[in-house]
């Protein structure tokens, strides 16, 4: 064979080779756990406009029905980073599972939604009605707890059950349930729908902590770096979203965006933030108290336990 076809041979193997590691072809996958909202929408917005792959970051995005799903199987070994509620993972540390908060991803974006017919106008109609949740892990059902408590209620008064979030608009239509508290964008959609809202969780407590972006000990220490560009990555989609809310509404999924325009006004309606400040460790420790005075906790977490430095 001819030197020079033999030489260009090589260059294009070369270049191949190179440009397989740097879009990430090659390396360890980082499995990202995430929920069917759009609390999660920094890691869509990345995702979507190929943010992990511009870092040499190779990905797997796997859905979990609720947050207590996904911090099991972050325990196990088999999700990397989550997109979670605080509560599921606060749960988690307190039971020994060795995971950090690495960064806030928004608060509230949470609402009791009930049927328009159901005759609930008032937290005091709520008693011996069927009412769905997430789950009990689930930072909604928490609220529910702490608003029924403030009203001198009990979850006992009500008949809950756990549904999938999803399923909870159409079970609201067809009168299997009375009411739902759901996470955005259902709490929008069951609006559109016809439904009331009962209490938005900036109502019951505002400002509260919600989703954030955990890992596992294990991937922090194994891999600081892609830690790191994660993080980065993830402040970059969020300052992305609070400057083009409108447009980063169009890049969420479409098994989660049934309407972009109601997609836009969910995501008008929460803040969206990133990192970890003094004060967003605050809000989270006087969260995590709260859980703890709810009876959620046993016994409070330092925030040792509960960040990354």
């Amino acid at each position: 064979m001819d030197n020079r076809i033999i030489a260009i041979i090589i260059a294009i193997v070369v270049v191949a080779i190179g440009a397989f590691f740097l879009l990430g072809g090659a390396g360890e996958e980082v499995t990202i756990g995430y929920l069917p909202s759009d609390h999660d929408a920094a890691l869509f917005v990345a995702d979507s406009q190929g943010k992990f792959q511009e870092n040499g970051i190779k990905t797997k995005l796997v859905q979990f029905n609720n947050g207590g799903d996904l911090m099991t199987a972050m325990a196990s070994g088999d999700v990397d980073i989550g997109y979670v509620g605080i509560t599921p993972v606060l749960s988690s540390i307190a039971k020994g599972v060795p995971v950090k908060v690495i960064s806030a991803a928004q608060t509230e974006g949470s609402g009791i939604v009930v049927a328009k017919d159901s005759g609930i106008n008032a937290v005091s109609d709520l008693a011996g009605k069927k009412i769905a949740t997430p789950g009990e892990a689930s930072i909604q059902h928490m609220l529910l707890t702490y608003y029924l408590q403030q009203n001198g209620m009990s979850i006992s008064d009500l008949k809950v059950s756990s549904m999938k979030v999803p399923s909870m608009n159409d079970a609201l239509k067809t009168d299997k349930i009375d009411g739902a508290i759901t996470f955005e964008p259902y709490v929008s959609i069951a609006e559109k729908n016809g439904a009331k809202v009962l209490a938005g969780s900036q109502d019951i407590l505002p400002d509260h902590p919600c989703c954030v972006v955990a890992a596992s000990d294990k991937f922090i220490n194994d891999h600081p770096n892609e830690t790191a560009k994660i993080l980065e990555i993830h402040k970059n989609a969020t300052d992305f979203i609070n400057n083009n809310t409108d447009e980063a509404a169009g890049l969420l999924p479409k098994d989660i965006v049934s309407d972009v325009e109601v997609e836009k006004m969910s995501m008008s309606s929460f803040p969206f933030i990133s990192g970890l400040n003094d004060t967003y460790k605050k809000d989270v420790m006087d969260f995590m108290n709260l859980e703890v005075d709810l009876g959620i906790l046993k016994k409070p977490i330092s925030e040792n336990q509960i960040f990354w430095e």
